[in-house]
């Protein structure tokens, strides 16, 4: 049955000055709440690797924010902000950001109503000569309120990546209030992000430094990633009282088959990386049903952890999706993602979260809301009074599972 839940009852006091504008100048220096047993305690994130369970497998997301914000200018002089957030044509990203003659996204538009038929041109009021060479052009598609479809065009054959890389800017969260600047180009980007994708970072993984990787493998724990593009509805509030009228957009994810059989062996916690690796993490058990039930995989919907009660074993899920990408001899799982994670949800897979600090009144905040039982209040009103900071520049947590 799908829970009733107000979303007001995950509300807090964040004042603006308590939301971190700026990351540290050290990665590791930030603070980190331990949640273990119902206690907390407060360290500095560099002495994570001495906090961790010994035997366990650390789970991190290694995809890599894109440039996707682009700014452009109609003949009229109107400026149009275009933020690119999934592609249309080619559907694949690999395929979207090799692309060297043109590339159809999905994306908002910002001062939607102002553009009209017409191509833009991409401004740029420097007069750059490697921006002017790219000969960048946005033609409207298709537009529904403050999204649509554009269609890219550009001179110089070079791949899209190249072309976000040149003409566009960093897409630091809203609710930093602030123009993208060159620190965000380094540090709005996790140290071993690797796959291309995301429009916002995956924030629990910025703390990581070398030195902190180093030590979480002198102790002898076991690390692995799987990769899930970040999309802009991370941003968006729960609008809606009744949580179960929020939709949740759709993130796609790649998980090896090396991880599946990790994951199998159940030998030991697994400590995911942010709350994307978590829900992509817990994802697997209802792909795994579906394997299990028709055959092959399929995304997972919203609300499909709350409408049935499950029989089978997480082993038995998990080989499931073992067995199909078998015998269709694939090496990793391609899916999507729809799942919200809320107070009563049943987690399979992972027991040691680390994650930052989040909006009030947000899927995220029920999230972790659920993993410590209900106790999130506890954990944020210590925070909020040992004056951590917040959100995606702010401190980060490591939460333990009873």
């Amino acid at each position: 049955m799908i829970p009733e839940i107000h979303i007001e009852d995950y509300k807090y006091a964040l004042e603006d000055d308590r939301i971190a504008k700026y990351p540290l100048p050290e990665r590791d220096a930030s603070k980190l709440l331990l949640y273990r047993n119902g206690m907390v305690e407060e360290h500095i994130f560099r002495e994570l690797p001495s906090l961790l369970p010994e035997n366990a497998l650390m789970v991190f997301n290694d995809t890599k924010v894109v440039p996707a914000r682009l700014h452009f200018q109609r003949a009229s002089g109107a400026h149009i902000e275009i933020f690119c957030l999934e592609p249309v044509n080619p559907v694949e990203y690999n395929l979207a950001f090799a692309s060297t003659v043109e590339s159809t996204w999905k994306c908002v538009i910002g001062n939607a109503k102002k553009w009209k038929q017409d191509v833009l041109q991409l401004y740029n009021p420097t007069e750059d000569k490697d921006i002017e060479r790219l000969g960048l052009e946005a033609h409207l598609i298709q537009r529904d309120g403050q999204t649509g479809l554009v269609r890219f065009t550009w001179k110089d054959a070079s791949p899209f990546s190249r072309v976000l890389e040149c003409a566009g800017t960093v897409p630091i969260p809203p609710y930093l209030n602030r123009e993208s600047e060159a620190i965000d180009s380094e540090r709005y980007q996790t140290l071993y992000a690797h796959i291309r994708g995301s429009v916002a970072a995956p924030t629990a993984g910025l703390h990581f430094t070398q030195a902190v990787l180093d030590g979480i493998k002198a102790r002898g724990i076991e690390t692995e990633s799987i990769c899930l593009h970040v999309g802009a509805g991370t941003f968006l509030p729960v609008k809606s009282s009744l949580v179960s009228e929020h939709p949740m957009h759709r993130e796609p994810f790649v998980v090896s088959k090396k991880l599946l059989e990790r994951l199998k062996g159940g030998e030991g916690p697994v400590i995911a990386v942010g709350t994307t690796s978590v829900r992509t993490l817990e994802s697997l058990y209802y792909i795994g049903v579906n394997c299990l039930e028709n055959g092959k995989p399929a995304d997972v919907e919203q609300w499909a952890p709350y409408t049935r009660d499950y029989s089978y074993s997480t082993e038995e899920a998990l080989d499931a999706i073992a067995r199909y990408l078998d015998q269709n001899r694939l090496e990793n799982l391609v899916a999507g993602t729809r799942i919200i994670i809320v107070p009563g949800f049943r987690f399979r897979i992972v027991n040691h979260l680390v994650t930052n600090f989040h909006q009030p009144e947000s899927t995220l905040i029920l999230l972790v809301s659920a993993f410590v039982n209900g106790d999130w209040r506890c954990i944020y009103d210590y925070a909020l009074l040992h004056d951590f900071r917040f959100l995606s520049y702010g401190d980060s947590s490591l939460l333990e599972r009873e």
